[in-house]
Protein backbone atom coordinates (compact mmCIF):
# COMPACT_ATOMS: atom_id res chain seq x y z
CA UNK A 1 0.00 0.00 0.00
CA UNK A 2 1.63 3.21 -0.99
CA UNK A 3 1.89 6.46 1.35
CA UNK A 4 -0.83 8.13 -0.52
CA UNK A 5 -3.09 5.16 0.18
CA UNK A 6 -2.61 5.17 4.04
CA UNK A 7 -3.76 9.01 4.20
CA UNK A 8 -6.26 8.49 1.99
CA UNK A 9 -9.30 9.20 4.52
CA UNK A 10 -12.98 8.25 3.61
CA UNK A 11 -16.00 8.44 5.61
CA UNK A 12 -19.35 6.30 5.16
CA UNK A 13 -22.33 7.79 6.92
CA UNK A 14 -24.87 4.70 7.31
CA UNK A 15 -28.21 6.63 8.14
CA UNK A 16 -31.64 4.90 9.69
CA UNK A 17 -34.42 6.49 8.01
CA UNK A 18 -37.09 8.98 9.64
CA UNK A 19 -40.24 8.19 11.20
CA UNK A 20 -42.37 6.64 8.92
CA UNK A 21 -46.29 6.88 9.07
CA UNK A 22 -48.11 3.59 10.22
CA UNK A 23 -50.96 4.24 12.46
CA UNK A 24 -51.78 0.33 11.94
CA UNK A 25 -48.61 -0.73 13.91
CA UNK A 26 -47.84 -3.11 11.13
CA UNK A 27 -44.23 -4.71 10.65
CA UNK A 28 -43.73 -2.83 7.47
CA UNK A 29 -40.51 -4.92 6.27
CA UNK A 30 -39.81 -4.26 2.72
CA UNK A 31 -43.55 -3.78 1.73
CA UNK A 32 -43.85 -0.76 -0.29
CA UNK A 33 -46.03 2.14 -0.18
CA UNK A 34 -44.43 2.94 3.81
CA UNK A 35 -43.48 6.46 3.54
CA UNK A 36 -42.34 9.08 6.10
CA UNK A 37 -44.63 11.41 8.56
CA UNK A 38 -44.78 14.89 8.63
CA UNK A 39 -42.33 14.11 11.75
CA UNK A 40 -40.21 12.04 9.37
CA UNK A 41 -40.01 14.58 7.35
CA UNK A 42 -38.47 17.10 10.05
CA UNK A 43 -35.86 14.20 10.97
CA UNK A 44 -34.61 14.22 7.15
CA UNK A 45 -34.65 17.66 6.99
CA UNK A 46 -32.93 18.32 9.92
CA UNK A 47 -30.31 15.50 9.49
CA UNK A 48 -29.42 17.26 5.96
CA UNK A 49 -28.70 20.63 8.05
CA UNK A 50 -26.74 18.89 9.87
CA UNK A 51 -24.50 17.54 7.54
CA UNK A 52 -24.80 20.78 5.12
CA UNK A 53 -21.07 22.10 5.78
CA UNK A 54 -19.52 18.30 5.05
CA UNK A 55 -17.94 16.70 2.18
CA UNK A 56 -20.90 14.91 0.75
CA UNK A 57 -19.78 13.73 -2.78
CA UNK A 58 -22.31 10.46 -2.82
CA UNK A 59 -25.89 9.83 -1.40
CA UNK A 60 -27.41 6.54 -1.82
CA UNK A 61 -30.44 4.48 -0.25
CA UNK A 62 -32.34 1.78 0.06
CA UNK A 63 -35.08 1.23 -2.42
CA UNK A 64 -37.61 1.53 0.08
CA UNK A 65 -39.48 4.87 -0.16
CA UNK A 66 -39.23 5.91 3.61
CA UNK A 67 -35.14 5.29 2.65
CA UNK A 68 -35.24 7.24 -0.39
CA UNK A 69 -37.65 10.13 1.23
CA UNK A 70 -35.16 10.42 3.92
CA UNK A 71 -31.68 10.86 1.68
CA UNK A 72 -33.58 13.45 -0.72
CA UNK A 73 -32.90 16.28 0.95
CA UNK A 74 -29.37 15.42 2.24
CA UNK A 75 -28.52 14.69 -1.91
CA UNK A 76 -30.39 18.10 -3.06
CA UNK A 77 -28.11 20.22 -0.44
CA UNK A 78 -25.00 19.01 -2.06
CA UNK A 79 -26.44 19.32 -5.21
CA UNK A 80 -25.96 15.32 -6.08
CA UNK A 81 -28.47 12.94 -7.48
CA UNK A 82 -29.44 10.48 -5.16
CA UNK A 83 -28.17 6.51 -6.50
CA UNK A 84 -30.10 3.68 -4.92
CA UNK A 85 -28.38 0.22 -4.06
CA UNK A 86 -30.76 -2.87 -3.25
CA UNK A 87 -28.14 -3.84 -0.66
CA UNK A 88 -29.03 -1.17 1.46
CA UNK A 89 -32.68 -3.16 1.99
CA UNK A 90 -34.49 -3.82 5.57
CA UNK A 91 -33.93 -7.40 6.37
CA UNK A 92 -36.31 -9.71 5.53
CA UNK A 93 -38.83 -11.01 8.05
CA UNK A 94 -41.79 -13.74 8.26
CA UNK A 95 -43.83 -11.21 10.34
CA UNK A 96 -43.83 -8.78 7.59
CA UNK A 97 -47.10 -7.08 6.77
CA UNK A 98 -48.39 -8.77 9.97
CA UNK A 99 -48.67 -6.70 13.43
CA UNK A 100 -46.29 -8.97 16.09
CA UNK A 101 -47.19 -9.48 19.63
CA UNK A 102 -48.17 -12.41 21.67
CA UNK A 103 -51.91 -11.12 22.94
CA UNK A 104 -52.75 -8.96 20.46
CA UNK A 105 -50.47 -10.02 17.32
CA UNK A 106 -48.93 -12.83 15.06
CA UNK A 107 -47.83 -14.69 18.25
CA UNK A 108 -50.86 -15.89 19.59
CA UNK A 109 -51.69 -17.92 16.63
CA UNK A 110 -49.02 -21.25 17.36
CA UNK A 111 -48.37 -21.73 13.65
CA UNK A 112 -46.07 -18.76 13.51
CA UNK A 113 -43.92 -20.12 16.66
CA UNK A 114 -41.63 -22.65 14.60
CA UNK A 115 -40.00 -19.25 13.21
CA UNK A 116 -38.87 -18.41 16.79
CA UNK A 117 -36.74 -21.35 17.41
CA UNK A 118 -33.49 -20.31 16.17
CA UNK A 119 -32.83 -16.45 17.82
CA UNK A 120 -29.06 -16.92 16.71
CA UNK A 121 -29.67 -16.95 12.82
CA UNK A 122 -32.34 -15.71 13.11
CA UNK A 123 -35.14 -18.27 12.00
CA UNK A 124 -37.53 -15.70 11.36
CA UNK A 125 -35.91 -14.00 8.90
CA UNK A 126 -32.72 -12.91 6.78
CA UNK A 127 -29.60 -14.31 8.80
CA UNK A 128 -27.21 -11.67 10.24
CA UNK A 129 -24.69 -13.57 8.39
CA UNK A 130 -26.23 -12.62 4.89
CA UNK A 131 -26.53 -8.85 6.34
CA UNK A 132 -23.07 -8.39 6.98
CA UNK A 133 -22.11 -9.53 3.99
CA UNK A 134 -24.30 -7.30 2.12
CA UNK A 135 -24.12 -4.28 4.01
CA UNK A 136 -20.36 -4.62 4.19
CA UNK A 137 -20.31 -4.74 -0.07
CA UNK A 138 -22.90 -1.55 -0.09
CA UNK A 139 -20.37 0.25 2.50
CA UNK A 140 -17.44 -0.45 0.24
CA UNK A 141 -19.11 0.68 -3.17
CA UNK A 142 -20.06 3.66 -1.10
CA UNK A 143 -16.56 4.30 0.14
CA UNK A 144 -15.33 4.09 -3.80
CA UNK A 145 -17.75 6.38 -4.66
CA UNK A 146 -16.40 8.99 -2.32
CA UNK A 147 -12.94 8.04 -1.95
CA UNK A 148 -11.21 10.62 -0.42
CA UNK A 149 -14.51 12.67 0.84
CA UNK A 150 -17.71 11.47 2.46
CA UNK A 151 -20.75 9.28 1.53
CA UNK A 152 -24.34 9.48 2.87
CA UNK A 153 -26.35 5.60 2.96
CA UNK A 154 -29.50 5.25 4.29
CA UNK A 155 -30.22 2.14 5.39
CA UNK A 156 -32.64 0.46 8.41
CA UNK A 157 -32.35 -0.07 11.99
CA UNK A 158 -31.39 -4.16 11.83
CA UNK A 159 -29.26 -4.12 9.14
CA UNK A 160 -27.33 -1.07 10.31
CA UNK A 161 -27.04 -2.74 13.76
CA UNK A 162 -25.73 -6.03 12.26
CA UNK A 163 -22.89 -4.67 10.07
CA UNK A 164 -21.81 -2.32 13.08
CA UNK A 165 -21.68 -5.24 15.39
CA UNK A 166 -19.67 -7.18 12.88
CA UNK A 167 -16.89 -4.34 12.46
CA UNK A 168 -16.79 -3.66 16.09
CA UNK A 169 -16.53 -7.48 16.88
CA UNK A 170 -20.21 -8.44 18.80
CA UNK A 171 -22.18 -10.81 18.24
CA UNK A 172 -24.84 -10.73 15.86
CA UNK A 173 -27.58 -12.21 17.77
CA UNK A 174 -28.66 -9.68 20.13
CA UNK A 175 -32.12 -8.26 22.16
CA UNK A 176 -33.58 -5.34 19.56
CA UNK A 177 -34.63 -3.04 22.34
CA UNK A 178 -30.63 -2.35 23.15
CA UNK A 179 -29.73 -1.51 19.46
CA UNK A 180 -27.85 2.12 19.28
CA UNK A 181 -29.86 2.86 16.22
CA UNK A 182 -32.43 5.53 17.05
CA UNK A 183 -34.46 7.11 13.69
CA UNK A 184 -32.63 9.47 11.61
CA UNK A 185 -29.22 8.21 13.71
CA UNK A 186 -25.70 8.21 11.98
CA UNK A 187 -23.56 5.46 12.76
CA UNK A 188 -20.44 7.15 10.99
CA UNK A 189 -17.63 4.32 9.29
CA UNK A 190 -14.02 6.06 8.66
CA UNK A 191 -11.71 4.54 6.27
CA UNK A 192 -8.06 4.98 5.83
CA UNK A 193 -7.06 3.57 2.45
CA UNK A 194 -9.62 0.71 2.53
CA UNK A 195 -9.50 -0.20 6.31
CA UNK A 196 -11.83 1.25 8.84
CA UNK A 197 -10.35 2.73 11.36
CA UNK A 198 -12.96 3.90 13.81
CA UNK A 199 -17.32 3.60 14.20
CA UNK A 200 -19.19 6.86 15.61
CA UNK A 201 -22.54 7.50 16.45
CA UNK A 202 -24.85 10.54 16.69
CA UNK A 203 -27.92 11.66 16.84
CA UNK A 204 -28.82 15.10 15.34
CA UNK A 205 -32.82 14.96 15.33
CA UNK A 206 -32.91 13.38 19.20
CA UNK A 207 -35.31 16.47 20.30
CA UNK A 208 -37.71 14.91 17.29
CA UNK A 209 -37.90 11.72 18.61
CA UNK A 210 -40.26 10.30 20.40
CA UNK A 211 -38.49 9.64 24.04
CA UNK A 212 -40.26 5.66 23.50
CA UNK A 213 -37.96 5.27 20.22
CA UNK A 214 -35.07 6.53 21.50
CA UNK A 215 -32.10 4.23 21.62
CA UNK A 216 -32.38 1.40 24.02
CA UNK A 217 -35.92 2.61 25.19
CA UNK A 218 -39.26 0.03 25.27
CA UNK A 219 -41.75 1.07 23.08
CA UNK A 220 -44.61 2.69 24.59
CA UNK A 221 -48.00 1.26 25.09
CA UNK A 222 -51.19 2.68 23.82
CA UNK A 223 -54.52 2.80 26.00
CA UNK A 224 -55.75 -0.64 25.21
CA UNK A 225 -52.20 -2.06 25.91
CA UNK A 226 -50.84 -2.94 22.09
CA UNK A 227 -47.60 -1.83 21.44
CA UNK A 228 -47.85 1.51 19.53
CA UNK A 229 -46.11 4.13 17.42
CA UNK A 230 -45.96 4.98 14.10
CA UNK A 231 -42.49 3.90 13.43
CA UNK A 232 -43.42 0.18 14.18
CA UNK A 233 -40.12 -1.85 12.06
CA UNK A 234 -37.05 -0.09 10.51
Amino acid sequence: MSDSTKNDITVVHLMRHGEVENPEGILYGRLPDYHLSELGRQMADRVAEHLSSRDITHVVASPLERAQETATPIAKAHGLDLDSDGRLIEADNVFQGKTFGVGDGALRNPENWKHLVNPFKPSWGEPYVEQVVRMMGALDAAKDAARGHEAVCVSHQLPIWTVRSFVEKRRLWHDPRKRQCTLASLTTFTYQGDRIVSVGYTEPARDLVPAHLLAGARPAKTAQGARGGKAFGA
